[in-house]
């Protein structure tokens, strides 16, 4: 979020209701992001430092009337924190003029790739017990894989040049495009490892630790036909029919092997893990991702993000992999659209316009948690978004985000179905993830008037493959 600062105009700052002054003093960058966090004046963000009482009547009269969603935020967490200075000269996974994202690499491709506008992601249940049939699937799917994001057809004849009386294949829909930037990100559930007490595919003891059963948090309200799974791939590209068609075609690889658990469409990417990206904006309108981790900042990823060497002998094939959390979170459009911009403005704890922190300065400012107006209130509200998803109340923590905003249709009731399907890596989640959901869980209001979790997943994502190889190769070695 850049730009407009917060504060208040005259000798009492309890006054102001637009940022821009503390004490009467005006703060400089009062500008909004043109392609970078300067630009034109934001005129017309509500200040936060009045908030308390409008913030309390609204919160009261939803509560008595039984509106608002449970489940934590964690799905919006990293996206309205402060900016993160460390950088390093290590670029992002690169990509070719022909919009092909190398699939064979030291690391899976779609976790610090820049992040493309659109997204088809499904988690499968392993049908067979066939650990052969298993591995072989892994094969044909890495193969698959490589093709795909290269731009080509799957199988040997592809789409239309096999035998004129047997299927296809490739199911064809993606002939003529190009590659559009396909990245694909396949990591593995708990359910590949045991499954109702009985261990799978010879597995026993290869699950890694970090590969917990997430907990129910407070709140959450997950439908079974949304939440776990085997398998999870994630499409990513700049065209959504590229997308949607690699996630068909493993699928139909797959067949009577696995079947689709779920599946999830995203569309504008609500996180940016590149520094030439800029900052894009959720479906409440804000900025969201700030202070996401970037492609550049390898010391920060090592810290955050990738899974370390060392620790148990039979976790080690998941060495420089990650773990991908998603979560679906259906945001309460209606309600929001009925709610004033100071109130939203206290709620996120950042300006809607130009994304300052409430306290002050510019987008990438760091926020001031300790800066209170004159009537003693903090600037940042207590119990908004930024200051309890922010590393300094978690920590220190980071995650990488990958999020996309979604809408399914209605509910019947005349609601949009609508919302954030939240991903992050992260090279633990008992440490990066679970603490800092539950605290969102328990003390975040926006979480709780506003947002519900649907959907849930935790997948240990391994590394990436070396040609000749296929996704997975160390847990089966």
């Amino acid at each position: 979020m850049s730009g407009c600062p917060f504060g208040h105009t005259g000798d009492d700052p309890a006054q102001s209701g637009r940022p821009g002054e503390v004490d009467g003093v005006a703060r400089l960058g009062d500008v909004s992001d043109v392609g970078t966090s300067q630009g034109a004046s934001d005129g017309g963000s509500a200040a936060a430092a009045d908030t308390r009482t409008s913030r309390f009547s609204r919160r009261g009269l939803l509560s008595l009337a039984g509106v608002g969603g449970a489940g934590a935020v964690a799905g919006l967490a990293a996206g309205f924190l402060g900016h993160d200075a460390v950088a390093s000269a290590a670029q992002p996974t690169a990509v070719s003029d022909t919009g092909i994202v190398p699939f064979f690499g030291e690391r899976q491709a779609g976790i610090i790739t820049p992040a493309q506008d659109r997204l088809h992601m499904a988690a499968f249940d392993v049908v067979t017990e066939d650990r052969k049939e298993l591995i072989k699937l892994l094969k044909d799917w890495t193969a698959a894989a490589e093709a795909m994001t290269a731009g080509r057809t799957t199988g040997d004849t592809g789409a239309v040049d096999g035998p004129y009386d047997a299927p296809p294949e490739d199911t064809g829909e993606a002939l003529d495009l190009p590659a559009a930037k396909l990245t694909l990100t396949i990591g593995f559930g708990a359910g590949l490892f045991e499954k109702n007490g009985i261990v799978r595919f010879g597995l026993e003891g290869r699950r890694p630790d970090a590969l917990i059963d997430m907990p129910h948090f407070p709140g959450d309200d997950l439908e079974p036909g949304r939440t776990g799974g085997d398998i999870v791939v994630q499409a990513c590209a700049d065209d959504p029919q590229v997308a949607v068609h690699a996630i068909r075609n493993l699928a139909r690889i797959g067949f009577g092997k696995v079947r689709v658990r779920w599946s999830q469409l995203g569309f504008g990417r609500t996180s940016s893990t590149s520094r030439a990206q800029v900052t894009p904006r959720n479906l409440f309108g804000f900025k969201d991702g700030t202070n996401n981790l970037k492609a550049e900042d390898t010391t920060l990823l090592d810290e955050h993000v990738w899974v370390p060497s060392g620790g148990r002998s039979d976790e080690q094939w998941m060495a420089g992999g990650s773990y991908l959390v998603a979560r679906r979170i259906r945001m309460h459009i209606e309600i929001w659209d009925r709610t004033s911009l100071r109130e939203q403005e206290g709620l996120i704890g950042r300006t809607k316009g130009v994304g300052a922190p409430l306290s002050g300065g510019e987008e990438f400012t760091a926020p001031n948690f300790a800066l209170a107006g004159r009537d003693g209130d903090p600037l940042i509200p207590i119990d908004s978004h930024v200051r309890l998803a922010h590393p300094e109340q978690n920590a220190g923590v980071r995650m990488l985000r990958r999020g996309y905003n979604f809408t399914d249709g209605s509910d019947g009731l005349g609601h949009l179905d609508a919302g954030l399907f939240f991903i992050a890596f992260v090279k633990d989640p008992r440490t990066h993830y679970v603490p800092m959901q539950l605290a969102l869980a328990k003390g975040d209001v926006l979480s709780v008037e506003y947002l519900k979790h649907t959907g849930s997943g935790l997948f240990a994502v391994p590394p990436g493959v070396k040609q000749g190889g296929f996704i997975g190769e160390g847990l089966f070695a």
